[in-house]
């Protein structure tokens, strides 16, 4: 008996000096239990074993949640966010809708950043009102708010306890004040005017409308007979084009709410052959200038996206450190005309 337990003791340390032996000359045979260690397994959701939260990093995760890609006014404003990114060191998650009326999809987008955990989110909202749920929910989660471009409504956000939320942007009401009456004031005899608004429940929209109003207004010579909302888009803003131009054929002012619904107005007004039309639009887009250089569009506006962008990461970062931020905070905006291209 003590026999066999002796070779099976001389057995075992062969065995292991073997091992050993291989390991040392590069032998390629796994080792049948892990050399990581305390390597925990994922788990579900709500699970006992769930992984802990880990702790922030020096460099905070701040998201860009904006209406689109589609409009170059939007790619802008994240080149702007991106050079903030570089500059300022944080990591920068971009995300938007399929277009601008993507309301629903940018709500996704934002319980998404919620559950991401992530340090703060730079918005621009598609509508006003809709996204301030979803963001007093951010809000509750301990994510800094930063609201750029359109502003969401003051007095739901208060009903709502969304509060602290530093507004950047433009002044919309002013800027297309100045773009409407570039057009206005070459008028001296009686004329009609239309009208292309943008999202109706978006606060910049109804800023510009009331903008171009207050132009068309100050000049008694002019008849605003028809306003129509094309929701920011070329195609729409073709078709609402065609559709007010043929009730109102005498039609010799048009007012669009941005580039976008212009260059559609542009597209209808070419191929009926009327170069007797004052186009007058908003955003000063690289094609809204190609635009002004050959005459189909009288003046735009720039509103600086790339600085608006640039800024509301800023101002996250500013947050983050604990700063007391402006409620509102204005960008300049510029008249865009054919003249001021040449100086």
């Amino acid at each position: 008996m003590l026999h066999r337990i002796v070779l099976a003791l001389v057995k075992s340390t062969l065995l292991l000096m073997l091992a050993a032996g291989l390991a040392a000359c590069g032998g390629t045979t796994p080792p049948s239990v892990s050399m990581i260690a305390n390597t925990p397994t994922p788990a579900t959701a709500g699970s006992e074993n769930a992984l802990p939260t880990p702790l922030p990093t020096e460099q905070p995760t701040i998201g860009l949640v904006m209406k689109t890609l589609t409009n170059p006014f939007f790619v802008e404003m994240e080149r702007g966010a991106r050079r903030a990114e570089r500059e300022l060191g944080v990591d920068l998650i971009v995300r938007t809708g399929a277009q601008e009326t993507s309301v629903e999809q940018q709500i996704a987008i934002v319980r998404d950043m919620i559950a991401q955990g992530i340090d703060a989110i730079v918005i621009a909202p598609a509508d006003s009102t809709e996204l301030i749920p979803v963001l007093k929910q951010a809000q509750d989660a301990g994510i800094v708010i930063v609201n750029i471009d359109n502003q969401l409504n003051p007095d739901v956000s208060a009903q709502q306890g969304l509060t602290g939320v530093p507004f950047i942007s433009v002044d919309n009401e002013k800027g297309a004040y100045s773009s409407a009456k570039f057009i206005a004031d070459q008028v001296t005899e009686p004329t009609q005017a239309l009208l292309l608004e943008g999202i109706r429940s978006a606060q910049n929209a109804e800023d510009r409308k009331n903008g171009a109003l207050r132009a068309f207004a100050e000049n008694p010579n002019i008849e605003v007979v028809a306003m129509e909302t094309a929701n920011w888009k070329i195609d729409e803003g073709y078709v609402v084009a065609k559709q007010l131009m043929e009730r109102h054929p005498d039609v010799k002012l048009i007012f669009a709410a941005n580039d976008m619904m212009a260059f559609g107005v542009i597209r209808y007004l070419r191929e009926q052959q009327r170069a007797d039309v004052l186009v007058a639009a908003y955003d000063a887009l690289e094609e809204a200038k190609s635009a002004l250089a050959e005459g189909t569009l009288a003046a735009t506006v720039d509103q600086q996206a790339a600085l608006q962008g640039y800024m509301g990461v800023e101002y996250a970062v500013r947050a983050l450190n604990g700063e007391t931020l402006p409620v509102l905070t204005l960008v300049d905006t510029k008249l865009v005309t054919q003249a001021s291209l040449e100086q």
